[in-house]
Parts: structure tokens; sequence; C-alpha cells
């Protein structure tokens, strides 16, 4: 059933060749070993003054990790004994997933997304934020969380996008329908639930309240098995095209992977590519369950995660590339 999934990269030196659907993929170059060697899990970065920073899902001992680099592609340090969101909201009972953020230019606030375990349903999360004037925080939690449907299964993976053409901010998100069940590792083994990756604008002065309802720009379907996650908008300027990269599977299987979808319109409509981006098995057999991935709004920087061991998401390190879009070709 998932045999699309065993697609096998070809390695050439450095780069990564796959076929493409709408438009043609060749020469995807990525780091040669992990960047941070070590459980940096569902990465997201930002530069602030010439310095990286990269954020990651909780580690057990802070509730969202902080790395550095001051060249995006090496030299990336944790820093020890930095939490970001050292005090949690009220409305939940930890165990933060996919942090993701970004600084409004109306005032130069850095905002933090984050997922968290909801206290009213502790089988579900819900999509938080928080507020910083300095990018390593400490970051102040809203009270409430922006997003929380426990009766859809909650909400996880926002993932925030400023639109160059429009200007406007948008937060992507995942309906996190698959927690309501259907057996299987992480549910919805019976796929009776839709996992919509969805999109709304959010207010530029805040970015923590939404100017219209959301949009759903993509779903899973029966080649995604039971979901799809981890949403990451980007544009490419010179291709006059939107990328919505994302993941299919679940992400303690060898079948996690990250995907992509394009459209000339951020709200859509979105094509998926024929085959994933990046799968297990790739990059001369080191990339096992690649996954979580966030692309820069240039769509010129790459992170994600992959396994260190197959099976084993006790430590999933992160990994970089650099993209470049030219003439219809996407390379990293």
């Amino acid at each position: 059933m998932y045999g699309y999934f065993q697609h096998t990269l070809l390695v050439l030196v450095f780069y990564l060749s796959l076929p493409s659907f709408s438009f043609p993929l060749s020469k995807r170059t990525i780091s040669t070993r992990p960047a941070i060697a070590s459980n940096f899990p569902d990465p997201s970065f930002l530069e602030v003054d010439k310095t990286f920073y990269a954020f990651s899902t909780t580690n057990g001992k802070h509730n969202i990790p902080i790395a550095t680099s001051p060249s995006f592609t090496t030299n990336w340090t944790i820093l020890q004994n930095h939490d970001a969101l050292p005090k949690l909201p009220s409305w939940t009972t930890g165990n933060i997933w996919a942090p993701s953020i970004t600084r409004l230019p109306t005032n130069g606030l850095f905002i933090l997304y984050f997922s968290g375990t909801s206290r009213a349903s502790e089988s579900k999360h819900c999509v938080g934020a928080a507020t910083s004037r300095k990018i390593t925080g400490p970051y102040s939690p809203l009270p409430t969380p922006l997003i929380c449907d426990l009766q859809a299964g909650g909400a996880i993976d926002a993932s925030p996008f400023h639109d160059p053409i429009s200007g406007t901010l948008y937060l992507a998100w995942k309906i996190d329908s698959n927690s309501l069940g259907g057996g299987g590792p992480c549910g919805n083994a019976d796929s009776s639930q839709p996992t919509p990756l969805q999109i709304a604008p959010l207010n530029p002065r805040t970015g923590t309240s939404f100017l219209r309802p959301a949009t759903t720009i993509l779903d899973r379907t029966e080649h995604d098995g039971p979901l799809i996650e981890a949403p990451s908008l980007a544009y490419s300027a010179r291709e006059g095209l939107y990328i919505l990269f994302f993941s299919s599977n679940c992400y303690n299987t060898e079948f996690y992977d990250t995907s992509y979808a394009t459209a000339r319109d951020v709200l859509g409509p979105y094509v998926k590519a024929k085959r994933p981006l990046l799968v297990s098995g790739g990059f001369g057999g080191r990339l096992r369950s690649p996954g979580g991935a966030e692309v820069s709004a240039d769509a010129r920087r790459i992170v994600f995660h992959a396994n260190r061991e197959v099976g084993d998401v006790r430590v999933r390190e992160m990994w970089v590339g650099e993209v470049r879009v030219r003439g219809g070709v996407v390379s990293i």
C-alpha cells in the first residue's frame, strides 16, 4: 500500500535528484551530516542581526530549547540551561511541540507559536502564542490558546508566513484529527478522519488574533497514510510560485517524509508532488524518517529533523539545507 514512500533518492556526490510533477526538481543538496547531532526535533529558525536562531520541540528538560549559528550551514550550538518558554499558560500541561517564530515588522515584537497538551483533554494539543522583545526570550504566553477545537482533534504545527505579494501575515497549522482514534501508531489507521492544513491571516500589529476564518489549503489522501502535518509556506519571487512543504505518514515510522505542493495563489489550490522531497534511505542511507521541516519565507533555506537510528524517535537530529529555485527547478 505504501510503496509510494519507499522511493529511493539517487545520490550523486552531495546531490539528490528526484522527478517532479508541476515543476522539475533536480540537484537537491543538503548538509553531509546533521547540523545538530543531538535531539532537536521539529526545528524552526529565524535570522536576527546576522545570527540564526533555531527552536525545537521539548527535550524533556526545557519546554523550548534554542540553538544558534553565525552561518546557518555550520557551527550550531544549543544554548545550555536556556528555555525560551520557561513558564507555561494554565491551559496546557506541557509536552510542547513544534515551535515556530516570527518578528512583526510593525513593532519588532517576536511571536513564538507552539503546540501544547490541552489540560481539558490530554490526548489532544492546542496552538498557543507567546511574545518577547528579545529573540531568545523569555517569552510570555497568552493566557488562552489561539486554536483549540478539541472536538475536531485539536491543532498542532503552527507556522507563520509573511506573504511578500500582499504583505499579509498568515498562520498555517494542522487540524490534528488523527488524535481522535482509528488505530495505528499515530491514529487514523482506518482513514476515517481528514487531517487538513489550514491558513488564516493574522492581525499584523499583534500576531495573536485572526482577521478572517481559516481556509483549508491541503488535506491527506490515501497516498499520505493516516495524516499530513507540519505545514511551512514559502514563496519563490523568481518563479511567482508558492511552495507548501509538509510531512506525511506517522512520525515514528519509516514512512515519515517531507513532501511539498505548489500553487500560484497563497490560498491555493495546491497540487501535490507525485513523490516526496525527502524519504528514509535518502542521501546515501543517512536520512531516517526526515520530516518536521520549516522553510524560510523566501524559499532559500530549510531545516528538518531525521532520526539518528531507524525507528528510534528518542534522538531526532536537525539537518539544514539551502534552497534555490531557478527556471522552474528547485534545489536544496
